[in-house]
């Protein structure tokens, strides 16, 4: 295995619950209400949508994709779900620092240091808006692939402490038969006074429709019976997973940490000045850097 390379669980496509648009020559993240699957393909117009996301689309009576019924790769709900603080260099893109709220890893230009992690609301190194939580949500979608998963990455509190709670819950209730469990992801939608009254919207794990939570437990141990008998060692499967995530202190990799960067830290947008070309964000930055290897 090659040390300090990020093995992450395989990812075949993303969901997201909105998009990056231009507005004002410079290119900022709108929010949406409905689920998008997309491939791992982007092009200047967006992501190119995986066929999953119309095939899903066409069962419901609106045409909007509220809800995406799920499978998890794990028991383990922090294999699922991985949640930090973190922080990006807005220059390269790197990751910068990472922590759980009491210890944090902080890269320097040729070492990786060790702190205590206040959070970001009291620590001075990720104050005004440096530093975010983070989390990536690792789901398996249909039968497209056994071992593939869809990845739904969010920096909000809403979605990170729902999903959280969820995959504990259900993780308990279920005698820790968490990837037996017949899921969905639900999008849901809240004000607040710091919305203004708006809707915003947030992601929520739950029983697949249908299904009472003492029917999906069931299911889940006669699913757990079937793989158990087929040989199919879920305990080897998430230690492998286990393993393969702690090669490396940071789970990002240069290719993905400039869309990262672009959905979730969007530069603040300026007036537009006359006759004046768009500034380079820093995924065109990244992007010319590449090509001229």
């Amino acid at each position: 295995m090659i040390k300090g390379l990020a093995i992450t669980p395989p990812v075949i496509g993303r969901i997201s619950i909105g998009r990056v648009t231009e507005k004002n020559d410079m290119r900022l993240p709108e929010k949406d209400d409905q689920f998008t699957l997309t491939t791992q393909v982007q092009r200047p117009d967006g992501w190119v949508l995986h066929p999953l996301d119309a095939e899903l689309r066409d069962q419901t009576e609106s045409g909007k994709l509220r809800v995406i019924p799920v499978t998890l790769s794990f028991n383990d709900p922090e294999l699922n779900f991985r949640a930090e603080y973190t922080l990006f260099d807005r220059t390269n893109g790197r990751p910068v620092c990472a922590g759980d709220g009491q210890q944090c890893r902080r890269r320097h230009d040729e070492s990786i240091e060790q702190l205590p992690c206040p959070g970001p609301t009291h620590c001075a190194f990720g104050a005004n808006g440096k530093c975010k939580p983070y989390g990536r949500l690792n789901v398996t979608v249909g039968d497209y692939d056994p071992l593939g998963t869809f990845i739904f990455r969010t920096t909000g509190f809403n979605s990170i402490r729902t999903l959280m709670a969820r995959l504990m819950y259900f993780d308990a209730v279920s005698g820790g038969l968490l990837a037996c469990m017949p899921l969905e992801l639900r999008l849901r939608g809240k004000s607040t006074t710091q919305s203004h009254r708006a809707p915003i919207y947030y992601v929520d794990l739950g029983i697949r429709e249908g299904l009472t939570l003492e029917q999906a437990i069931e299911q889940a141990r006669q699913t757990h019976q079937a793989r158990a008998a087929s040989g199919y060692d879920q305990d080897a499967l998430d230690q492998a997973a286990r393993t393969a995530l702690l090669n490396s202190e940071f789970e990002e990799d240069d290719e993905e940490t400039p869309v990262i960067l672009e959905e979730f830290y969007p530069e603040t947008p300026k007036a537009p000045t006359p006759n004046k070309p768009r500034p380079l964000t820093l995924a065109d930055k990244l992007e010319q850097r590449a090509s001229a290897q």
